[in-house]
């Protein structure tokens, strides 16, 4: 094992060789013998700076549990009638708006997440906390991380939750990503090592 100094004052990066297949969990124990197993993280996103955090969290536990990520937009159906132009094709309107945010996901997990993390992307469209958790089932997700801007009162109100909503519905343990908290993941550099 070898240790080397980090810019922050106080803390050290750690190197620890170590056979091929053997992770370790935070409690030093074989990750055999601990509790606590992920192998599939869902993680809504909606292009906001809030989900883009909670990426980042779920990164975090990728790389932890070496599992795997699927990212998931939900948009709502396109409805309406034809307008003074005619029909509109609203299939076609929805498959392009479909690939579109396809693009839009692998090109955000490529960002966030870089190399060494397997993920898949997700698009659906209906109710959003309905998709969200119906994917959490279909996909056997062992935590989903959720963000929220944390908004109260009257926009509460009128807004609702859509992570208060997941918390209730999922079958699996939520993780909720506040826009503004206090950070537990820290962005690494690449002379950091990961467990």
């Amino acid at each position: 094992m070898k240790t080397k100094p980090t810019l922050t004052p106080r803390q050290v990066a750690m190197e620890i060789d170590r056979p091929e297949g053997v992770r370790f969990c935070t409690n030093g124990r074989k990750a055999g013998e601990s509790s606590l197993l992920i192998r599939n993280i869902l993680v809504p996103i909606d292009f906001s700076e809030c989900s883009r955090k909670a990426l980042h969290y779920a990164g975090a536990f990728a790389r932890l549990f070496n599992a795997r990520i699927t990212l998931l937009h939900v948009f709502r159906p396109l409805q309406g009638g034809g307008g003074e132009m005619g029909a509109i094709d609203y299939l076609a309107l929805e498959n392009e708006s479909r690939a579109c945010c396809e693009r839009q996901l692998e090109e955000l997990a490529r960002e966030e997440l870089g190399k060494g993390i397997t993920f898949e992307v997700e698009v659906r469209n209906g109710h959003t906390v309905s998709e969200i958790t119906r994917a959490a089932k279909e996909c056997e997700a062992d935590v989903l991380v959720v963000s929220t801007h944390g908004r109260t009162g009257i926009r509460h109100a009128l807004l609702g939750s859509i992570a208060e909503s997941v918390v209730q519905h999922a079958s699996c343990p939520v993780l909720v990503v506040r826009e503004h908290e206090h950070e537990f993941v820290q962005s690494l550099t690449s002379t950091d090592f990961i467990l």
